[in-house]
């Protein structure tokens, strides 16, 4: 597994998700890893072992280590004191593969959030570019191989009025408190833009990773024409500050977002997808589609590889790899996120066959 070598070619990458012709080699993109594959990973290859634990920089250089390994031509990072503070719900981990099990998993409440009133909204402890750091993108910056990128996290704006309103309070806020709802949007949105203008003056940052999830399996979670019109003017503007920086702007989205694909695509003008289920739409399908226009990335379904056998994962990232390749604009993934319940072995081939093809 994994026998052939990759060496990292951010530039390669950035034609192939400009559509500027079929690629020479597979190019592989994830939203994440779950810290638990990363970890089972490295101990099971001996990555990083010459790193001393008690460098300053340890996860940094492991976070490289790994991502080299494993043929990514890309390193994650972002501002640090940036967040949006809130409770969350948690619970035992049942995930099935022990030794990748996390104590507890959390999540979000879908009922209420800690801004349900205009009082909660003043009282908010809003993110403050006085506490914000870039301490983690300057070293990026002058340790990361000339091989590599970085690719600079910027998300989620609908998410985060859902989180803090809470899903199920934010449907009938719209009707009920629209003037609240309006303020949440451009409170959030606007941080969101202010942190896209810092991590646009990184040299190193070539992709800004946005994200939000706004859909499910049949529709999206709120009516299409008010996310097009309260959210998505935030996401164009982090897309025009990326393309003035002369950045590409990649949105990380679940849920069935075909009502909102054309909006996506003309007026927020990203420059690919990441996320696709095979039970809304396969890659492949969305490829046929969108393909002429943006990149499309991952779609190796989360459950299918979760649930399929070495010869079923090869046979499906082949099929993906000959509908995808031609032209340039996909890379391979996942249909979500590497999660801890996806066995390693599992990642692990669909990685490889990438490298075989």
């Amino acid at each position: 597994m994994l026998d052939i070598a990759i060496k990292p070619d951010y530039e390669a990458l950035l034609s192939n998700l400009r559509r500027e012709g079929t690629p020479k080699r597979v190019h592989y993109m994830e939203l994440f890893l779950d810290g638990e594959i990363k970890w089972n990973i490295i101990n099971r290859y001996g990555i990083g072992a010459d790193i001393p634990k008690d460098d300053p920089y340890y996860y940094l250089k492991m976070e490289i280590a790994l991502q080299r390994f494993l043929g990514y031509d890309t390193v994650s990072s972002g501002i640090e004191g940036f967040g949006f503070p809130r409770d969350l719900l948690q619970a035992e981990d049942t995930t099935a593969e022990q030794n990748q099990k996390r104590a507890i998993r959390h999540w979000t409440d879908e009922h209420k959030g800690p801004i349900n009133s205009w009082e909660d909204f003043e009282k908010y402890p809003w993110p403050n570019s006085a506490n914000y750091s870039t301490k983690t993108l300057e070293w990026l910056s002058e340790n990361l191989p000339d091989d590599m990128c970085i690719v600079a996290g910027c998300h989620s704006i609908f998410e985060q009025v859902t989180w803090l309103m809470g899903y199920e309070f934010l449907c009938t806020a719209i009707y009920d408190m629209p003037d609240l709802v309006d303020a949440m949007f451009e409170k959030i949105g606007k941080l969101f833009n202010e942190v896209a203008e810092i991590l646009v003056q990184f040299d190193r940052v070539k992709i800004l990773f946005g994200g939000d999830d706004m859909g499910f399996k049949t529709q999206p979670m709120i009516s299409p024409d008010i996310l097009i019109k309260k959210s998505f003017p935030w996401h164009k503007n982090n897309a025009e500050i990326a393309h003035n920086a002369g950045k590409l702007y990649i949105l990380h989205a679940c849920g069935n977002l075909i009502p909102l694909m054309d909006s996506l695509i003309n007026y927020v003008k990203i420059d690919g997808r990441h996320s696709y289920e095979d039970e809304i739409e396969t890659v492949i399908e969305a490829k046929k589609r969108y393909g002429s226009k943006i990149a499309v990335i991952g779609g190796i379904d989360v459950h299918f590889l979760c649930t399929a056998n070495e010869a079923q994962i090869r046979k499906r990232v082949r099929e993906t790899l000959d509908a995808c390749m031609p032209g340039g604009g996909y890379c391979l993934g996942s249909g979500n996120s590497v999660t801890n319940y996806i066995s390693v072995d599992n990642y692990l081939i669909m990685m490889d066959e990438g490298r075989r093809y």
